[in-house]
């Protein structure tokens, strides 16, 4: 029997037809959490509605003995501690931050994995140490063509015992505004979000954002770790791919009314009603969105909220007087760059990089006479 091939180890199983959702699964999806709907009211996520995916454990760290070690790969090197990181400049970016698999869960067929829906997303205010200026402290080889990021969390995934790690092109890396963030909110960052300090990487999906980390390191070769082989768009096993990097445009509306408990379908009273959600890019500002209350029969422009700046998701808005029936909710974005959010989702094996829009079904109902 031959070995399996980096293709195999790396790609996501694909469930047969008719296959619900597995006990692992469930498990996973109680481990990892989604933002509820409704905080798309809120401009900056609260710490603790905030999505969250945790590949492994979260791991122990003691801020006290933590240190980050950060090798330019020229022989020089740096080791800081928490408390070297918060002495150096400060800076915040106000960030949206999606997972790459979020959606996964309405593919069919479904790819076998984090059960994601649509709330696996977030906006946060990051404040940390500009990565640039951790390079700058020490000598950068001159070949240098990846910057590795590695993490405490450590385990295995199809087969492949590994620290998650991740890597960007060094001209990202060099970015202004890639962080070592040691804050979210203003407050230290919860365990669960990477204590004492993680990497925030606007505009790219969650992936690249490695938590718990303790080692920067800058290499001569393109790096080809477990994490960067898994998260590419295939369509088969033995498909090489393209990589996941920059959020696609995206749109969410903010359900209007009340829900069912079980099915989370709303019901709403007759009569106007504003429509509201949010909408964020990773390629571009988001400078369209369009709202259709027929199931994407008819489209009616919104309008835009503020911008927040170009790594933060843009509130928007529209009336709509709610006739008594049944109603399909959507909504698509665009971006400067051109892109447009499609109606169906993109299918890929790993269930990556799905921007489709998810319908919100609302129950119109006239109000009770008095």
């Amino acid at each position: 029997m031959s070995l399996p091939t980096w293709q195999d180890r790396a790609a996501a199983r694909v469930a047969e037809p008719g296959e619900g959702i597995s006990r692992d699964e469930l498990a996973l999806a109680a481990r990892n959490h989604a933002m509820p709907a409704e905080a798309l009211r809120w401009d900056v996520t609260p710490v603790g509605l905030h999505y969250v995916l945790v590949h492994y454990d979260i791991p122990a760290v003691d801020a006290a003995t933590w240190r980050l070690r950060v090798d330019g790969g020229a022989g020089s090197v740096v080791d800081l501690s928490l408390a070297d990181l918060e002495a150096m400049p400060r800076s915040t970016e106000r960030v949206t931050l999606e997972c790459a698999g979020n959606g996964r869960a309405l593919l069919e067929p479904r790819p076998v994995s984090q059960p994601w829906l649509t709330g696996a997303v977030g906006t946060a205010d990051w404040t940390g140490v500009r990565l640039v200026d951790l390079l700058d402290r020490v000598d950068l080889r001159p070949d240098a063509v990846d910057v590795v990021f590695r993490g405490a969390d450590h385990g295995t995934e199809r087969g492949e015992e590994q620290d998650y790690a991740r890597a960007l092109p060094l001209d990202e890396a060099r970015r202004p505004d890639v962080l070592v963030a040691t804050e979210m909110n203003g407050v230290p960052l919860p365990v669960q979000h990477g204590f004492p300090a993680r990497l925030v990487v606007p505009g790219w999906y969650g992936m690249a954002h490695v938590k718990w980390l303790t080692g920067i390191e800058v290499l001569d070769h393109t790096f080809d770790g477990f994490q960067h082989r898994a998260y590419r768009l295939r369509q088969h096993a033995d498909d090489q791919g393209v990589p996941v990097t920059r959020m696609l445009p995206r749109a969410l509306i903010q359900p209007p009314g009340y829900p069912d408990f079980m099915t989370r379908e709303r019901n709403l009273p007759a009569g106007p009603v504003r429509l509201t959600g949010r909408a964020w890019s990773g390629r571009g500002e988001v400078t369209r969105v369009e709202v259709s209350t027929d199931d994407g029969t008819t489209w009616r422009e919104a309008e835009l909220g503020p911008s927040a700046g170009p790594h933060a998701w843009r509130s928007f808005g529209i009336d709509w007087d709610a006739a008594p029936g049944d109603h399909r909710l959507r909504a698509r974005a665009g971006d400067d760059t051109g892109a447009v959010q499609p109606l169906e989702p993109a299918w890929s094996r790993g269930g990556f990089a799905n921007n489709g829009d998810d319908a919100v079904p609302v129950h119109v109902h006239l109000m009770p006479r008095g």
